[in-house]
């Protein structure tokens, strides 16, 4: 078969389309062949040689994906070959096969194409993952999203908006932010512009947000708590602002808040197998009900990936960059 390989770290240049094994699926796996594949952060930091696969995992890019099985592995029931899924993976989705331990695949969701499902698995683990199993969102809550417009901002809005609550968002300029709030975010902070503490608070009458969902680590930490309503959770995913930053606990202690950070590559099989059955429960519905759905802003060639990358690194996107096998 033919993958996106990475010889050496560099830009996206160093993303090289090359025939390489066959995957051979082993116990409680089954070989998939891809249809799409989506682009995340997480591709690119690995890319520049910050972000290695865990062990074990295929050493390609790509954290999700969707496609088609195309054999089982051993012990493998209650899927087929030809069942049409999609995956999480912990590497391996830039590639025309993957193999996939059961536990990480969902049947492509009714009313979404075989292609754009590939947007769903990563950023729906991720959102669900962290503002409802860790952070519990409840109806009626404010959901602070920052990057409203990216893969994951986009699903936030749409989900926070599925359990009744009001969302803010923050994103570069008014175009991203009418986009966001096309997808029903209620409060429209610019980044670039306007301070996301002042407007959150003025928002909701001097309380602030009870959920923070974060991609900036340390450049947002002391703001984000100061958003933060009393009995807030901030939950951090990301590190694009640093990943070093003072705390103050006397402010978290006032508040009563807590502060979470998470990942979802390396976790454990059984971790990330735990929570793709509550998406399957949870979220799986919600799409085919029409509710929420993938926001794919572009698909290309896989064996173009690398312009998927900068499209990524440029941040001129909206939800999701896909690539067709």
């Amino acid at each position: 078969m033919y993958a996106i390989t990475i010889p050496e770290p560099g830009g996206p240049e160093a993303l090289v389309w090359a025939e390489v094994p066959d995957p051979v699926p082993s116990e409680g796996e089954v070989l998939v062949e891809v249809a799409a594949a989506a682009v995340n952060r997480a591709d690119v930091l690995q890319r520049q040689g910050f972000y290695n696969p865990p062990p074990g995992a295929s050493p390609y890019p790509g954290l999700e994906c969707s496609g088609r099985i195309a054999a089982l592995g051993p012990g493998v029931s209650g899927w087929s070959v030809g069942d049409e899924v999609c995956a999480l993976l912990s590497g391996g989705g830039y590639a025309e096969k993957v193999a996939v331990p059961i536990g990480q695949l969902l049947p492509v969701p009714d009313g979404v194409d075989l292609a754009a499902a590939a947007a769903l698995p990563e950023v729906v683990c991720t959102v669900w993952s962290n503002v409802f199993m860790v952070s519990h969102l409840r109806p009626g809550e404010t959901l602070l999203v920052h990057g409203g417009a990216s893969g994951i901002g986009t699903m936030a809005i749409q989900l926070g908006k599925a359990i009744g609550a009001k969302v803010a968002v923050t994103a570069g300029g008014p175009d991203k932010l009418a986009r966001c709030a096309e997808l029903g975010a209620d409060i429209l902070i610019d980044y670039r512009e306007q301070d996301f503490v002042d407007e959150v608070l003025k928002a909701t009458d001097g309380v602030g947000a009870d959920v923070i969902l974060d991609i900036m680590g340390a450049k947002y930490l002391e703001r984000n708590v100061r958003a933060l309503a009393v009995n807030g959770r901030l939950a951090v995913i990301g590190l694009q602002g640093g990943a070093k930053g003072e705390l103050n606990l006397g402010a978290l202690l006032t508040k009563r808040a807590a502060v979470t950070a998470t990942s979802l590559r390396g976790r454990p099989a059984a971790e990330k197998a735990a929570i793709v059955a509550a998406v399957r429960e949870h979220v799986w519905p919600l799409i085919a009900g029409g509710r929420v759905r993938p926001v794919v802003d572009r698909t290309l060639p896989l064996s173009d990936a690398a312009e998927g990358h900068r499209v990524i690194e440029a941040s001129t996107h909206v939800g999701k960059v896909l690539l067709t096998a």
